[in-house]
């Protein structure tokens, strides 16, 4: 199986130069989707929806979404709301319970678990962890690499 690959605008916008990854390979031109954002569904949760508008700005002016993500975008974001619930049940009632068998987990804590999981498989495919954060900092507003070494024509 391995690593999912990341999408061809990570991939140049972590690029050494034009066209080229990070590795100085040559990243295949994608399809020619419009790169307009999806609409947000209108079944989702209020805390899906909160996201949606929360990450759908940045992720659009990165040019990384199209009408077509719609579906794997509100899954993340449907995550998103199962995690921040079940993390709000145990934050008010505690992460056991008492049940005939003795002290268990409580079963929040399992969906919190669960959903932090796919939130987090989720996030990865539209450059939304942590490992990914490094290639969006050098998105469409940051082109400053005066100060950096390691940046062409940086000091």
């Amino acid at each position: 199986m391995g690593r999912t690959p990341k999408p061809a605008a990570l991939r140049l916008l972590e690029g050494r130069a034009p066209g080229k990854d990070s590795g100085g390979r040559e990243v295949p031109t994608p399809p020619a989707f419009k790169r307009l954002p999806p609409e947000a569904p209108a079944w989702m949760t209020d805390e899906a929806r909160a996201e949606w508008d929360r990450v759908v700005p940045g992720l659009s002016r990165l040019d990384l979404l199209k009408p077509e993500d719609r579906a794997a975008l509100a899954a993340y974001c449907e995550a998103w709301a199962t995690f921040v619930e079940a993390t709000r049940i145990v934050q008010a009632e505690g992460m056991t319970i008492e049940a005939k068998q003795g002290t268990l987990a409580h079963p929040a804590v399992g969906i919190a678990r669960n959903a932090a999981r796919e939130v987090r498989a989720w996030a990865a495919h539209f450059g939304l962890t942590p490992s990914a954060e490094q290639a969006l900092g050098r998105g469409a507003d940051d082109d400053n690499t005066e100060g950096n070494p390691f940046a062409p024509g940086g000091s």
